[in-house]
């Protein structure tokens, strides 16, 4: 198995990218920031929060042992202080998940394909920013390939915004974008060497409810249109958060090769694998083998 390494910096990768969902990460940081307020002010005026919390039983008529007003004071205050560190955890976490490590994932997810050099045409589905989708058209360069990547996202401003940032790798000419939907692919069947996808397939059924069998039900029918659009012998690699299993049972169930899940890494507060496979050259009897080797 082929593997792409490269050292950036992330202030490099954001400058380029940005974040998606910069609207998350900011409520995250305005309540971190609004419960580390509160702790200080609960800590400089520690006696006056005790004698509110003594007036508040007093008033309610609760008659309380000596120091228990005090210790109210004292738990609220640091159940807030606790509250403003997990907040600022879970920032930190989200912009980590979504800069920096998913440039090291994409890395990953093209090192999985053995031979970039045979590549004439690979898919992204998904490709929002395009961090996936650059990294891929990149290494088509290094191979000096003539092949080609195409992103496909479900928001045309999203397309254009990807557009500009491949200029702005140099990888402009290896890459185009086009508007569509996953859960039905605008392309033939057996049309592309290589289909990869990063941290999108959870997001497809969602208006129907992350736990839903309607959900299940739309992601898995994704899974069946990357099988669908694969050449014979060509590659899918998917990284994705927490329905990596049920995408594994659908690939078994198509009769898929080689199928390998990574070991698990967290991403935005939850678990997330990368999961590979190869489409046979014919058709095979028995469910598919799956490899959990993967270093991640």
């Amino acid at each position: 198995m082929g593997k792409t390494t490269t050292s950036r910096d992330w202030t490099q990768i954001y400058a380029i990218y940005g974040v998606d969902q910069w609207q998350t990460l900011l409520f995250l940081l305005f309540h971190a920031l609004l419960f580390t307020i509160l702790s200080v002010l609960y800590l400089l005026y520690f006696d006056a929060m005790g004698a509110f919390f003594e007036s508040l039983f007093s008033v309610t008529g609760v008659t309380l042992p000596g120091g228990a007003a005090r210790f109210a004071a004292g738990f609220t205050g640091s159940v807030t202080a606790i509250s403003a560190v997990c907040l600022f955890f879970a920032a930190a976490n989200f912009f980590y998940s979504a800069v920096p490590l998913h440039h090291d994932m994409a890395l990953r997810m093209v090192g999985a394909v053995s031979d970039w050099s045979t590549v004439k045409h690979a898919l992204d589905l998904g490709c929002g920013r395009g961090i996936l989708l650059n990294a891929v058209a990149t290494q088509l360069k290094k191979e000096g390939s003539s092949g080609r990547v195409v992103g496909l996202d479900r928001n045309k401003t999203t397309t254009l915004k990807t557009l500009r940032t491949a200029k702005i790798e140099g990888v402009g000419e290896y890459v185009t974008c086009r508007e569509g939907d996953v859960r039905s692919l605008p392309f033939g069947d057996n049309y592309f060497d290589v289909v990869v996808s990063g941290v999108f397939v959870h997001t497809v059924g969602k208006e129907y409810g992350k736990r839903t069998v309607e959900a299940a039900a739309e992601r898995t029918r994704v899974v069946g249109e990357v099988v669908r659009v694969l050449k014979p012998g060509g590659v899918g690699v998917v990284w994705d958060l927490l329905h990596v299993p049920e995408y594994v049972r659908r690939l078994q169930e198509l009769k898929m090769e080689d199928i390998r899940v990574s070991e698990r890494v967290t991403a935005f507060m939850v678990s997330s694998h990368i999961v590979s496979f190869r489409k046979p050259s014919q058709h095979i009897v028995g469910s598919g083998e799956v490899r959990l080797e993967w270093r991640c």
